[in-house]
């Protein structure tokens, strides 16, 4: 063989070997391939157990999922779907496995098909039973959604390796969903307020979710909401009115001069419990309100409205978020900047 053409392929393999080399993998996104349902999105749990990405699987249990591909459970709750995707898309540029690039294109295919025509998502696709194929604010759901939709409409955040044919549908997608937002925002005596956690996927009227989570005022949803209205660039009138009077409604409603607090208490079943605490330098909001009186509420498995948080039972006083601080950043620094920059009075 002549010298020349002997280097030439010797340099041909090397590139080759180079390329071969520079893809790796990622365990954990190795995981997330094998639980990918068919139709795109992925299952918060199986059976009950949540899908722990940082397991090792057995070969056995590696066949077993793959068998359950085809299973309805996929799921945008609990940041399911929406957490695999931007994990797929950060693992690509580190191991330049196109198979992780692929799958999440088609999770993100997945969140495309699986939005209503009137803009919402429902908690599960294709499962519609029960109050999954409600529209669901509930847990950031939606909004989870929307902000991996605008990042591939935007090319930004990781996503500018996605496929370009995503961006028009993702563009429309984002739109129609902040259509959806601005339709479901709850008035009272003619002021909007703020969102209730899950609403009828046809008539975009409040629903209950779970027997625990009533229809009312949510201000943890609510608050991430805002936080992606305010994201948005040259917002719309509607848009300006909606975030203002959340705002608003969230400084009404606010509890001075008090904590809560998660203890433990051995003379309780879970032996543990939430309180109230006294603190003269706490901002904090109820989860709940009721809507027309702003009054706080809490609920147990029973689903009867309860005004006082002893008055439910200790399992879900000790065991859900009742109340919180989500919209004091909002209040403290985000809005301010947000209303000068565009000319909010």
């Amino acid at each position: 063989m002549r010298p020349k053409l002997f280097i030439m392929l010797l340099m041909a393999g090397l590139g080759f070997y180079r390329t071969a080399e520079a893809q790796t993998t990622d365990a954990v996104a190795e995981n997330m391939l094998l639980y990918q349902r068919s139709v795109g999105g992925w299952p918060k749990a199986v059976g009950e157990v949540k899908v722990d990405y940082n397991k090792t699987l057995t070969d056995a249990q590696k066949a077993s999922t793959l068998k359950d591909a085809g299973r309805i459970d996929a799921t945008i709750d609990n940041n399911a779907t929406f957490k695999e995707i931007n994990y797929l898309i950060n693992a690509y540029p580190q191991t330049n496995n196109k198979a992780y690039l692929q799958s999440a294109e088609k999770g993100i295919r997945y969140l495309l098909k699986a939005q209503y025509a009137n803009g919402g998502w429902p908690q599960y696709y294709p499962d519609s039973s029960l109050y999954r194929g409600q529209i669901t604010f509930n847990d950031n759901a939606m909004i989870n959604v929307m902000n991996l939709l605008y990042n591939v409409a935007n090319r930004t955040k990781g996503f500018e390796v996605v496929d370009q044919a995503l961006v028009a549908p993702a563009t429309d997608a984002v739109k129609r969903g902040i259509d959806c937002i601005l339709k479901t925002q709850i008035k009272v005596n003619g002021k909007l307020t703020a969102w209730n956690q899950q609403y009828d996927h046809r008539t975009l009227q409040p629903v209950m979710a779970r027997k625990f989570e009533l229809v009312g005022l949510a201000t943890s949803e609510s608050a991430a909401i805002v936080e992606f209205l305010m994201r948005l660039p040259s917002p719309s009138a509607d848009i300006k009115a909606a975030v203002s009077n959340a705002v608003a409604w969230f400084d009404t409603v606010k509890i001075t001069g008090y904590r809560f607090d998660h203890i433990t208490n051995n003379s309780q079943p879970t032996k543990k419990d939430a309180v109230l605490v006294a603190d003269p330098n706490s901002t904090i909001w109820a989860r709940y309100y009721e809507i027309g009186t702003n009054k706080p509420f809490f609920s147990g498995r029973d689903s009867q409205k309860k005004y006082n948080i002893t008055e439910i039972e200790n399992e879900r006083r000790a065991g859900y978020a009742w109340y919180g601080v989500w919209p004091a950043k909002i209040l403290s620094k985000q809005y301010f900047a947000w209303a000068k920059k565009n000319n909010v009075n």
